[in-house]
């Protein structure tokens, strides 16, 4: 597979670092808001983060009852592009259209975490993720998807082949990285009317044999990374690299 080019239009509408760690049973979820002292400046916007639980009942008396408990914070920044979530379970840092490059965006969730894991002092490191969601904005008419995309659901001779509709999933274990490539392809709405939008979300993770240091960890998220680069390569045509170029 080949790396990912640098494109003038990227079709990155979010672009995510996750790490999900196990943290000592004393934290407390009042000191992760120290986080957001050391970053209020950039991040000034501060939403609470809660977690929904169910449960269904059966038997003589049928029923149900939900209840919401707050695990961490939500941090926007003053331009609304980029989030950062620091919950009791992980950190995670979004950055939304436009990306820049994977530089500046790792930079910044490296600086981030930095304030995170000194704050909380995780015990274990049990996620990692990189995830790419991307839009592809491919004109109308459509004669055939394998004109944009090498990666797609083909539909039987014997059926019509028009599609107003469909999602696909794909699990695909990376054996060399240890990791989990999740790949979903779906039509979402389009900003015009002329045009057939297709989402690309590239997700790759690691669960286990993950590497609890600063070092190790950045230079997994940077194998993640590349990784996520020459899927996307690998998914679409020269057609479509023509749309964003």
């Amino acid at each position: 597979m080949q790396a990912r080019k640098h494109y003038s239009r990227t079709p990155i509408t979010e672009a995510v670092i996750d790490i999900q760690v196990e943290l000592s049973p004393e934290f407390k979820l009042d000191n992760l808001v120290q986080v957001h002292s050391s970053i209020q400046a950039e991040y000034p916007e501060r939403e609470d983060v809660f977690v929904l639980e169910g449960l269904m009942m059966a038997g003589d008396n049928v029923g149900a009852t939900a209840s919401q408990t707050q695990i961490g914070y939500r941090f926007v920044s003053s331009k609304q592009k980029q989030i950062l979530q620091t919950r009791l379970n992980g950190f995670t840092f979004s950055r939304l259209s436009p990306y820049d490059c994977w530089e500046t965006f790792r930079d910044e969730a490296q600086r981030l975490w930095s304030i995170y894991q000194s704050l909380t002092n995780p015990k274990t490191i049990i996620r990692l993720t990189v995830r790419y969601i991307n839009r592809l904005d491919i004109p109308l008419p459509v004669g055939d998807l394998k004109e944009y995309l090498r990666t797609f659901p083909e539909v039987s001779a014997d059926l019509p082949q028009g599609l107003s509709g469909y999602f696909m999933q794909l699990q695909i274990p990376q054996n060399n990285l240890g990791a989990m490539l999740v790949l979903n392809q779906t039509i979402v709405p389009p900003p015009a009317p002329e045009i057939v939008s297709i989402l690309l979300d590239i997700d790759i993770f690691r669960e286990r044999d993950i590497p609890n240091d600063q070092v190790g960890i950045w230079d997994f998220l940077e194998q993640l990374h590349k990784l996520a680069d020459e899927v996307f390569e690998a998914c679409i045509t020269e057609r479509t690299r023509e749309l964003i170029n």
